[in-house]
């Protein structure tokens, strides 16, 4: 019976055979064993000498690293092993081989596995990395589904910049002049928001920033919620029930993957509401207080984040930054203009920023105002503009970056691993 490794609890003394990949193999003389993947996880396979062919003892002796195998055998309980389950093997087959396997279990350097990232990803550890991910997309997806959010797919090219100018990847499109990668869908599920009230996008962004640090890629995945109807305080409750279910989600159905990560799980046991808020100002007070050289009226950069967020247990919402710091789409601050209606949530442990929130800007006037402030084209925005003079509405959204998320609960140094093949400003290969 050909089966998986995740179904062996379902066929207890029976036998069966599992088809992957050989991960370690190490032998007595009288016994010999097998680490074998599939996919779906890993079990050691047992082969006792004197209970296997001559055949069958003279192939595993042939066995590599990553080769593609075929092992039969009666699956047996032992609360030992991964998973709780080993296979006493009877015979093993190899279906396709594997010659000097690069990735051996000697020390490599970064540079050596990311040109390698093709075989890396088989790793232990990029095994446990990337369930994670996946837990986190999946926890995403069902906290919006639960809560009767419409997912709305936004386009990847675009005319209409949501960031920085500067940090724009351009093509020519076709007879129509510029076309960009998109920095954000946001602008996108504004106009949703407006038709379902509550909706949200999740899929790649860009940012041409020419920027090395461990926080950036040039490709990355964004989550961005829009709704009608709610203002600043509203947005950041969102944040907080949804930092707070896809960590408690993690730490529910993860917890193997976090064990082989050695992460310390005990900082995200305290990722409960309610999370501390402080402004802007304050944030400056503070960082002026510890020593720092910062201005009011500067933005936050990965240092002044840490120092930060280090005094606190729980991710840290700093509110109300200057305008001028800020998006041309951000609702100005009316008991201060110089400040608009945001937030940022910085992640504890000095991972930084993981969301990006604000009110947005819903009067017609103000909000042409900035964009002519900051040098683009009202033409481009008229389809933006329009949303304020066709039954315009107070509404708030964020965006979360899943990688920085993903790095975050892992407890991983560099956010390069939190994504299958990162793309850098150094690195476009594999």
């Amino acid at each position: 019976m050909m089966t998986t490794i995740s179904q062996l609890r379902h066929h207890a003394g029976q036998q069966v055979a599992l088809q992957g990949w050989v991960m370690t193999t190490r032998s007595s003389g009288k016994i010999a064993f097998l680490v074998l993947r599939d996919g779906t996880g890993t079990v050691q396979c047992v082969f006792p000498r004197k209970e296997v062919s001559e055949e069958s003892w003279e192939r595993f002796g042939t066995l590599t690293q990553e080769a593609c195998v075929t092992v039969t055998g009666t699956v047996r309980e032992d609360a030992r092993s991964p998973g709780g389950f080993e296979l006493t093997a009877t015979d093993v087959v190899v279906t396709a081989p594997s010659v000097d396997y690069p990735i051996t279990p000697k020390e490599h350097g970064t540079s050596f596995l990311f040109e390698h990232r093709h075989l890396w990803l088989r790793s232990r550890r990029q095994l446990a990395i990337a369930r994670v991910r996946h837990e986190v997309e999946q926890a995403i997806h069902d906290f919006f589904y639960e809560r009767e959010f419409i997912r709305v797919d936004t386009p990847i090219l675009t005319g209409a910049i949501g960031e920085e100018a500067g940090e724009l990847f351009s093509t020519e499109y076709f007879d129509l002049g510029q076309a960009y990668l998109a920095q954000t869908g946001q602008l996108y599920v504004e106009a949703a928001a407006a038709a379902h009230g509550k909706v949200y996008c999740f899929g790649p962004t860009f940012r041409a920033e020419k920027s090395k640090t461990r926080r950036h890629l040039t490709e990355f995945w964004m989550c961005e919620p829009e709704m009608a109807f709610v203002d600043s305080a509203g947005n950041m409750e969102l944040q907080e029930a949804f930092i707070t279910h896809i960590v408690g989600r993690v730490l529910d159905r993860r917890a193997e993957e976090l064990q082989e990560l050695e992460r310390d799980t005990a900082p995200l046991e305290k990722v409960t509401g309610p999370f501390p808020r402080i402004s802007y100002t304050e944030a400056i007070s503070q960082l002026q207080a510890s020593g720092s050289d910062i201005e009011w009226g500067r933005d936050l950069g990965a240092d002044d984040e840490t120092l930060l967020a280090k005094a606190h247990d729980k991710p840290l919402f700093v509110m109300n930054y200057p305008k001028a710091v800020k998006a041309f789409y951000m609702k100005e601050n009316p008991d201060d203009p110089r400040t608009v209606l945001n937030n940022d949530c910085l992640a504890p442990e000095g991972y930084g920023e993981i969301i990006g929130g604000s009110q947005r800007e819903d009067n017609y006037d103000l909000l042409l105002g900035r964009i002519k402030a900051q040098g683009l084209d009202p033409a481009t925005y008229k389809w933006y503009l329009d949303l304020r003079q066709y039954g315009g509405f107070v509404h708030s959204g964020f965006g979360l970056g899943l990688e920085r998320t993903v790095a975050w609960i892992c407890g991983i140094p560099h956010i390069r691993e939190a994504i299958a093949f990162p793309r850098q400003i150094h690195r476009l290969y594999p």
